[in-house]
């Protein structure tokens, strides 16, 4: 079987995708996969470690810049050409989009050229080339049931689930002394996301310098772009505090935690919940169609997270919220039976079967 991969631009993306290959990997044996991503983003340099074959195709997004977006006009007509003519040597039995503007010419070549086509949204409220190319796919995939109303033009749409959930189900507890924590202390982890967030790291300083939070241990994942010693130059607290820019295998921590503060973009909400554990999610603001509050609000109506917005945050209901979820065992019950409750089925094999149904067609 030979199938064409195509998503881009941040892990978001990339992780389903990968995901997605994966769990192709585990029922064909003969299959060939080639991705088709952007020549200067991060799947560039990802996927190819990983040993799957790449195309790299010079496409931007859209912005405000007219020169930027009147160059990428003719660079989109390019990439249609040059991915039409990958298609034709390659020969995919299906093409799958899994987001950013990289799949736009993609998804677009493999309906000229009558390839079967589905695609992925990870995220409430979809991604602008999602819901561009929708009418072109021949199904659509959701991780949100939410999300199904946007996509009115959609051939067939299907429920899916996020494929990041199937890799956290089996992932091994990381050995949080070796971080230097207490095993008999609890343990909360939180993640700013992989580049961080000034906004919030700067409300959390008076959290982390404050006196509410002694009868536990913190893992603060500050991300990557955050200026590491300027950060822990400001923190004074006290009490056992780790701060490190990233976590290679975030959710072996997560699964050692007994509760995660976290964003809310979709992959690590599904890792969370794939491990079961009780969260305070702080969608950032700052994200197209504020798609991480509408992420965590469908989560939160289903009662299987705790939603904080960052605008109403301050420490002390930050950490009245902690110790109750840290301490009321019915709360925590409650929130894991809401979470198996949502997270029903096996998303990346349920792709799978979706898929592998298409190509019979």
């Amino acid at each position: 079987m030979n199938i064409i991969v195509s998503a881009g631009g941040s892990g978001g993306h990339i992780y389903p995708a990968l995901a997605i290959i994966d769990e192709f990997k585990r029922h064909e044996k003969n299959l060939n996969v080639l991705y088709i991503g952007t020549h200067n983003r991060m799947e560039k340099d990802i996927v190819p470690k990983k040993g799957i074959s790449y195309e790299a195709i010079e496409i931007y997004g859209f912005t405000k810049d007219i020169k930027r977006d009147f160059k990428n006009i003719f660079l989109i007509q390019k990439a249609l050409k040059r991915c039409i003519k990958i298609m034709k040597d390659f020969k995919p039995d299906v093409v799958i989009g899994v987001g950013g503007y990289v799949t736009y010419p993609v998804i677009k070549a493999a309906k000229k050229l009558g390839i079967k086509t589905f695609i992925h949204e990870q995220n409430s409220r979809p991604g602008k080339v999602n819901y561009l190319v929708s009418h072109y796919a021949d199904i659509v995939g959701v991780t949100f049931k939410s999300s199904i109303s946007y996509f009115k033009k959609a051939k067939k749409i299907v429920y899916t689930g996020h494929p990041s959930l199937d890799g956290a189900v089996q992932t091994e507890s990381y050995d949080k002394t070796l971080l230097g924590f207490n095993p008999s202390k609890k343990l909360v982890v939180y993640v700013a996301g992989s580049l961080g967030s000034s906004s919030l790291n700067q409300k959390m300083i008076d959290f982390l310098n404050s006196d509410l939070h002694t009868s536990y241990e913190i893992l603060y994942i500050v991300g990557s772009n955050v200026n590491l010693n300027d950060f822990k130059k400001k923190i004074t607290s006290k009490s056992k505090i780790k701060i490190v820019p990233y976590f290679d295998n975030l959710p072996s921590i997560l699964a050692s935690s007994d509760l995660v503060i976290s964003r809310a973009g979709a992959g690590t909400l599904f890792e969370i919940m794939g491990l079961l554990k009780p969260s305070i999610i702080i969608p950032s603001p700052n994200v197209s169609n504020n798609h991480q509050y509408f992420n965590a609000k469908e989560l939160f109506d289903n009662h299987a997270i705790e939603l904080l917005e960052e605008k109403d945050l301050t420490k002390e209901i930050l950490a009245e919220k902690i110790d109750t979820l840290l301490n009321n065992k019915e709360k925590i019950e409650e929130l894991k039976k809401n979470m198996l409750e949502y997270k029903k089925g096996n998303p990346s094999l349920t792709i799978y079967e979706t898929i592998k149904e298409l190509t019979k067609e």
